[in-house]
């Protein structure tokens, strides 16, 4: 992804959230330069835990068409004491027709939610033992406290106001249709590095062309650019 692709598309998040009446914390509106002039010490949580913007293309180089903006809040961690927090939180914002191609997790469950705007549209299919989809299996989720029966890979229409719960080891992809759908994450603790498996190999952050300035960084850029900063 470009730089300035990322710098653009979290401006339109801010503009976003806004729309939609939610105030988010003080860390999703700090620059670049102001991250520069914080006193780390203060923020080690959010640097640790990697909360802040998320802005990917899953490798695909077509971020209109597979990708997702991501806004973590709080999260813990599996193997720092530090942070016993069981639980994280994502935003999700989804543009019309963009996808986030098939994966699972091998710790976390997950309830999805579509907050408002359009359709959030999913399709589900357990993972076989080598990792590939089971096309036989019926999928078996809760919509919001309703058990549902799929097929596999039936399509799964969550209205807004509506959420489902995925267990580990169930692949799902997802999209917006008819508009732009502010989605919510609520989760297991949340592990990008080690917990996710996606079915066609893709990378979960993106290769950054730098063709202009870094306005805002992502939360997978902290320990760099922060710490290079420091040395600076």
């Amino acid at each position: 992804m470009k730089r300035s692709r990322i710098n653009y598309t979290i401006n339109k998040a801010h503009a976003m959230a806004e729309t939609f009446k939610l105030s988010l914390p003080s860390f999703a509106f700090f620059t670049a330069q102001q991250w520069r002039e914080k006193n780390l010490a203060e923020w080690q949580e959010v640097i640790d835990l990697q909360l802040g913007w998320d802005i990917t293309d899953f490798g695909s180089g077509d971020f209109a068409n597979t990708g997702l903006t991501l806004l973590t809040l709080r999260n813990g961690s599996l193997s720092d004491a530090r942070y016993p927090k069981p639980y994280a939180e994502k935003m999700l914002q989804i543009q019309e027709n963009q996808q986030t191609p098939w994966h699972f997790h091998y710790h976390k469950m997950e309830d999805i939610l579509n907050r408002g705007g359009g359709e959030l549209c999913m399709q589900l299919a357990w993972a076989t033992e080598d990792k590939h989809l089971d096309t036989r299996r019926p999928v078996e989720v809760v919509v919001d406290g309703c058990l549902r029966t799929l097929t596999a890979c039936e399509t799964l229409v969550l209205k807004p106001g509506q959420g489902v719960c995925l267990p580990p080891y169930l692949y799902h992809r997802f999209w917006a249709e008819k508009a732009f759908v502010m989605g919510w994450e609520v989760s297991m603790v949340n592990d990008d590095k080690a917990d996710n498996c996606f079915l066609e190999g893709r990378g979960r952050f993106p290769v950054i062309e730098e063709d202009e300035p870094i306005k805002w960084i992502l939360c997978g850029e902290y320990e760099r650019l922060l710490q290079k900063a420091c040395v600076a």
